[in-house]
């Protein structure tokens, strides 16, 4: 794996004097995988059209059945306590705080029963660093959900929280990956990957693990054949080229996978939201990132990861209209309609989707829905669904 600082160093802007917009787009494609500073120029000389073509082109290479995905989950916190001190998170409660909590098992019974009977097959479980629970706290969750709900699968947990775990409990990732997918672990989201520069981190998220940690982990757990996905926060301190160092990196990581495991099964980027931040309060940055920056994203995430199958719209972040539009630009996949959500909705994602209205904006973006789950294998929507409320 290519260091950080190796990574950084390399981005010359001198080589653009060699670029050529159709040359790059005939290599993307053939797959090939484009620097981050082919990326950046792609990125800010390309024909938005252009690129969303081109962007097409590889999704229905990808994914020929041409079919948009989505998903029924649900996000539940084990805590909401937190040391991380993330600048653009209003969810996390420090140690003490009077509203800090601990999710209790009769809490899980009761939602995950709610998830069923939404027609939900997994629980996007996580939280905060915590500073006293490590890994016998999540082995144990783990296992009485899975005792109690064997069906139900566990999308769990994310980088950073596997990190802090490891120095809780003083073990090493491998380790800890081992006991939390023995005790019922079944895939790890990219959650806390925000920017995978340490720059970034260190302004926005400096209690988390570093880009390389981050990295590291997915690592072990693609050798692990854990399935992960990768994310992308974007729209606030970090520079176009480090959003290309980024997928850079992910596609790295990605190509020294164990040929039999999926590794980033999808890759999802998503806008800084900057609702009562401290990012936006204390040191005024807002997300100015267009409908059309988006859009452009979506396809150069495309372009840029030619070994990511699955290219995912946040509409939670953008809304309906823009995800709709990625569709036609490289995105195959609609997300979950997250029964529940909070951590992203308290800094501002105002936008929400039922079973019914998310297969409805597929149909109406040209495509054809089609319910998955996490390893992208195609169900079928239970008899027995019941329409969730929208507000939780």
């Amino acid at each position: 794996m290519l260091l950080q600082q190796e990574a950084e160093q390399s981005f010359n802007k001198d080589k653009y004097i060699t670029m050529n917009v159709a040359s790059l787009y005939d290599r993307a494609l053939n797959f090939d995988f484009l620097s981050a500073e082919e990326g950046v120029y792609l990125f800010e000389n390309a024909p938005l059209t252009e690129l969303m073509f081109v962007a097409n082109e590889l999704r229905t290479k990808q994914v020929p059945h041409g079919k948009v995905t989505w998903q029924i989950d649900r996000n539940v916190n084990t805590t909401n306590v937190c040391i991380a001190n993330c600048k653009f998170c209003n969810f996390y409660r420090i140690p003490g705080s009077p509203d800090a909590y601990i999710t209790d098992m009769p809490t899980y019974r009761k939602k995950i029963t709610e998830t069923l009977k939404y027609g939900g097959d997994q629980l996007l479980l996580q939280g905060g660093h915590h500073p006293s629970l490590g890994l016998d706290f999540y082995t144990n969750l783990f296992s009485q959900i899975k005792e109690e709900f064997p069906d139900i699968k566990l999308h769990t947990l994310g980088p950073p929280e596997i990190a802090h775990i490891c120095k809780v409990s003083k073990k090493s990732h491998r380790e800890v990956l081992i006991a939390l997918k023995d005790a019922g672990l079944d895939s790890l989201p990219g959650a806390g990957a925000e920017i995978l520069v340490d720059r970034v981190r260190r302004l926005i998220s400096k209690g988390k693990c570093s880009a390389d940690e981050w990295l590291a982990i997915m690592h072990e757990a693609h050798l692990l054949n854990i399935t992960t996905s990768a994310t992308m926060m974007f729209g606030h301190v970090e520079t176009i080229e480090e959003r290309f160092i980024h997928l850079a990196r992910i596609r790295e990581v990605q190509s020294q996978k164990p040929q039999h495991a999926k590794g980033f099964l999808a890759f999802i980027p998503w806008t800084f939201q900057d609702v009562d931040t401290l990012l936006t309060r204390i040191r005024g940055v807002h997300n100015l990132t267009t409908s059309e920056e988006y859009i452009r994203m979506i396809a150069m995430s495309r372009i840029m990861l030619p070994n990511v199958k699955n290219i995912q719209a946040s509409w939670l972040t953008v809304g309906k209209q823009t995800a709709q539009l990625c569709l036609h630009a490289g995105a195959n996949d609609f997300g979950s309609i997250m029964i529940e959500e909070n951590v992203v909705s308290a800094a501002g994602a105002p936008h929400r989707f039922t079973y019914k209205t998310i297969q409805k904006a597929i149909n109406e973006a040209g495509f054809e829905a089609q319910l998955r789950n996490q390893q992208y294998e195609w169900r079928t929507i239970p008899e027995t669904i019941v329409e969730q409320l929208v507000d939780y």
